[in-house]
């Protein structure tokens, strides 16, 4: 194999969504807009479950670190794109690129894991609702939060140290909007073997399936209870407890899916562009659209703060 054009980088250049000067507008306005709505969305959902106090529940409790994370993976991926059309400068150091991968990778876990818990949470609620205040305490909530912030931050770690195991590079050109583990494996002239494998049983196993199956046992549970449920009415309020919940799990499952869990050989860079774009901005998107159209208590909330306000102002 040739090695003339390996090499070693101490900087990425950023190829962005796209390089075709008329699209630099269009695509700058339309990320933005994307942030915008993101960061308006979930800082409200957030603000709501601050301020009402009938949302002062478990469930609302994790929703509002989902938002969290949310924000936090919205702005470390687009971040970038934002500023490449503002400075110009596509550049990014190699540190700063690490750093992109091994954050985007703590907020991909840890937004997994707090699904899972909300899985668990859904579990209780249906399965045990006479139970559920005793089960769902704030002592357990605190300790489920803080163990998904901590755990996926801890799990994530040995990528970024394996990383770094990529001694050399054919191009220091990213094909993509942000640092990405998959961009990186693909310019990377070897990838160790000992990273290969830390992926197929930490990034497939640890970080993905065991979530998945987690949560799939939650609702194999919870879908019996329901089914147990006499009336048509009973079991369509069960299930609509459930129902933002999975809508969000099947979206953001399936994204992630398409995106990293296929051979890294059969991926184009290209279109994994887009599956990017989705997870990392309209699956936030989502989210807090999801959790308000679909449920009453946030919207009672909305029309109670509505209501509040109108009161005040006019007193």
């Amino acid at each position: 194999m040739e090695q003339q054009n390996w090499t070693m980088v101490t900087y990425f250049i950023i190829k962005g969504i796209s390089d075709v000067p008329e699209l630099q507008l269009p695509i700058f306005l339309l990320v933005l807009l994307i942030y915008l709505i993101t960061l308006g969305g979930n800082m409200a959902i957030l603000t709501i479950i601050y301020l009402d106090h009938p949302l002062h529940t478990p469930m609302y409790f994790f929703l509002g670190n989902l938002s969290i994370v949310d924000l936090s993976l919205t702005t470390a991926s687009l971040h970038k794109e934002l500023l490449i059309y503002v400075t110009g400068d596509r550049v990014i150091s190699y540190v700063s690129c690490l750093s992109q991968v091994y954050f985007l990778g703590w907020f991909i876990s840890d937004e997994l894991l707090i699904l899972t818990a909300m899985s668990y949470d859904r579990y209780v609620a249906v399965c045990n609702p006479l139970r559920y205040i005793t089960i769902m305490n704030w002592r357990l909530c605190s300790w489920l939060a803080i163990a998904c912030w901590v755990v996926s931050f801890v799990e994530i770690s040995p990528y970024a140290i394996l990383v770094t195991s990529f001694s050399c590079y054919k191009s220091n050109v990213i094909d993509h909007f942000f640092c990405d583990l998959v961009p990186l494996k693909k310019l990377s002239c070897k990838v160790n073997p000992t990273f290969e494998m830390f992926t197929i049983i930490e990034g497939v196993f640890v970080l993905t399936i065991i979530p998945l199956l987690l949560t799939t046992v939650s609702y194999v549970f919870i879908i019996n209870s329901i089914l147990k449920i006499q009336t048509s009415s009973g079991r369509r309020k069960a299930f609509y407890t459930c129902s933002s919940h999975l809508t969000v799990i099947i979206i953001l499952y399936t994204t992630l899916f398409l995106q990293y869990l296929r051979p890294t050989s059969s991926i184009n860079l290209s279109s994994n562009k887009y599956f990017s774009l989705f997870n990392a901005a309209a699956v936030p998107i989502l989210n807090p659209l999801i959790y308000s159209l679909k449920n009453k208590d946030v919207k009672m909330a909305i029309r109670r703060r509505i209501r509040f306000d109108l009161v005040s102002t006019s007193i």
